[in-house]
């Protein structure tokens, strides 16, 4: 048994999902994991993980308007707007949806679906960089 951490750092560009599904994948080639559970952590509150299709980007598009109907970027709807328009939507979309994921490994192959991705669902309208914390607990 053993565990194992990795930070990626994902640069975002504004509002919308960021695949690192390969950069995953890369980690566990690079340190021969074969069985366990991968805990995917972000470290941020306004911007979350989540599983979704990545075969038709049409899907991203809808997540994204269907969220910001859910959080309409309005001050008047909200208290806490100190950072501007995207704060507090940001924090309800990111309460919403996850901020931490787990997988499992097996036979060194993680297991998601044919079509299945792991984003970064980045809820700020603002460039930034977002940390996303592996942990591996298996062989």
């Amino acid at each position: 048994m053993k565990q194992e951490f990795y930070n990626l750092n994902i640069h975002t560009n504004g509002q919308k999902l960021y695949e690192f599904t390969n950069e995953t994948i890369e980690w566990i080639n690079k340190n021969n994991f074969e069985n366990g559970i991968i805990n995917l952590s972000i470290q941020h509150t306004s911007a979350s993980l989540i599983v979704q299709e990545n075969a038709d980007p049409d899907v991203q598009k809808d997540l994204i308007n269907y969220f910001d109907k859910l959080a309409p970027m309005d001050n008047k709807l909200y208290i806490h707007t100190i950072e501007g328009k995207d704060d507090m939507p940001a924090h309800i979309k990111s309460a919403l949806t996850n901020n931490q994921i787990s997988l499992s490994i097996k036979d060194s192959e993680l297991l998601l679906g044919t079509w299945q991705g792991i984003y970064l669902f980045e809820h700020r309208l603002e460039a930034t960089t977002r940390t996303v914390v592996h942990h591996f607990i298996g062989d």
